[in-house]
């Protein structure tokens, strides 16, 4: 594989991005969503400082973004993580250089605790959380419905030691 970067994600990459969010849906372990959204739809309900794909000779790889927990003020060092790799570049090492990455840009932002809900079945993504300091921290049972089964969603988090430690 060609050399990889890190890089800001646009507006300009939507398309790729949404390629690469559809097939993450198509595994049936990734989200409970079952179509992706507009761009808008997106866009708004993830932060602008936090999103960046993983690219390499102009090809995107992979894509990883935040979004607040809530809007009250008091959770407003705390994200969810949403991070996505191409069919073609699973198991490459891209979804760690994209976490590592967010991770850095997350406590420049002042975010001192990244979360994520992964489903027990998605073994990669499980292991790329735990690869770059993510702990499990219990499990929320039948949580959601996914084409009509219940599923459930092993809670992990990360806590900064650089932000919200005083």
């Amino acid at each position: 594989m060609n050399k990889v970067s890190i890089r800001k994600m646009s507006a300009t990459d939507w398309n790729s991005v949404a390629d690469i969010y559809k097939e993450g849906i198509a595994t049936g372990v990734a989200t409970f969503e079952t179509t992706v959204p507009a761009f808008e739809s997106w866009d708004k309900a993830h932060m602008t400082s936090c999103r960046f794909v993983a690219e390499s000779s102009n090809i995107i790889l992979g894509w990883v973004a935040l979004s607040p927990v809530s809007s009250r003020c008091v959770y407003g060092g705390v994200a969810e993580v949403s991070v996505y790799i191409s069919k073609a570049s699973r198991g490459k090492g891209i979804g760690k250089l994209l976490l590592k990455h967010l991770i850095d840009a997350s406590e420049q932002e002042g975010i001192w605790t990244l979360q994520s809900g992964v489903f027990p079945t998605n073994h990669g993504s499980i292991k790329i959380h735990k690869a770059v300091g993510f702990r499990m921290i219990g499990s929320r049972e039948r949580v959601g419905k996914l084409n009509g089964q219940w599923i459930d969603n092993v809670l992990f988090e990360r806590r900064s030691r650089l932000v919200g430690v005083d």
